[in-house]
């Protein structure tokens, strides 16, 4: 079932200055045009297309001041929610700033209408596919080490993480998720898990109306990768944190925030952020990638 607020008569009820959406998400600023000019690696903002299956997909490729094309970098793909696109989650988890300190290339592809078509929603593209394609790219063109691809998101843009972790074999070393979850008709069958391992980093608002939905998820892919969690100390009031080592070798770590609802924990600015959850998704979800890179 499609997780959506109702609309009425074309019109969204703003509550909150939240407007309806995917997940109860508020509407968008439209997706970036892209650029005329040639793709060229260098340091900088490079609005970019990619043709998929016939559709020119757009997305925003930010390069830190220390990018070397001659040097591997390694690559953060962040996903936005519905309706979203690319700029909005650039403001949201705050990943450049990130990027700058440790030289990491970050895109930010636009879903089409707005969403990807991930595991509860929205549309029907391929947008495993598409993000195959795209990690492809940028590995050949931009020279992202293989070995550390990884991919974030939230809601809709979360969702999409699960389904292209389990569906892009090899492709990505470790996803983080917020605010979003492993749900859905796909994830009825007992073999929809990754073939290859996938580390996993997840925030989940103990107020957020998915709240057991999510949590029900990643017990499911715990115990379908015989992983083992054990409870860990946060530091932070009202979060509790488990951490689970998995048979393939993966990772498992959730964050659960009891006052907070479906939202970023530690986003500053943007649409869905939290300043005051006491922890930084961003900053624990870069420390998570870098320490897990692909597994052979």
């Amino acid at each position: 079932m499609r997780r959506t607020v109702a609309v009425l008569t074309g019109l969204c009820l703003v509550v909150a200055a939240v407007a309806c959406g995917e997940r109860g998400q508020p509407s968008s600023t439209p997706p970036v045009a892209p650029s005329a000019s040639a793709e060229r690696p260098a340091a900088g903002d490079h609005l970019l297309t990619l043709k998929h299956n016939g559709t020119d997909r757009t997305y925003l490729l930010y390069a830190p001041p220390g990018y070397d094309p001659n040097r591997p970098s390694a690559l953060v793909v962040a996903l936005h929610f519905y309706p979203g696109a690319g700029p909005s989650m650039r403001e949201l988890a705050g990943l450049d700033a990130k990027a700058d300190t440790d030289n990491v290339l970050v895109a930010y592809p636009d879903g089409v209408g707005g969403g990807f078509n991930a595991l509860i929603c929205c549309g029907s593209q391929d947008d495993v596919g598409f993000l195959s394609t795209l990690t492809d790219h940028l590995v050949q063109t931009w020279n992202a080490d293989p070995n550390r691809v990884f991919l974030t998101g939230i809601s809709n843009g979360g969702d999409m993480s699960f389904r292209a972790a389990v569906e892009g074999t090899g492709k990505f070393a470790a996803i983080g998720v917020v605010s979003g979850g492993y749900s859905g008709k796909l994830t009825t069958a007992e073999s929809y898990v990754p073939k290859s391992p996938v580390s996993v980093i997840t925030f989940i608002g103990g107020q957020d109306r998915y709240a057991s939905t999510f949590q029900t998820g990643m017990r499911t892919w715990q115990q379908r990768l015989s992983c083992r969690p054990s409870p860990k100390a946060s530091g932070v009031p009202g979060v509790t944190h488990t951490v689970a080592g998995c048979a393939d070798g993966s990772e498992v770590s959730v964050y659960t925030i009891a006052d907070m609802g479906h939202s970023w924990p530690g986003a500053k600015s943007g649409q869905l952020a939290a300043p005051a959850a006491g922890l930084s998704a961003t900053d624990l979800m870069w420390e998570f990638f870098a320490a897990h890179p692909r597994k052979a």
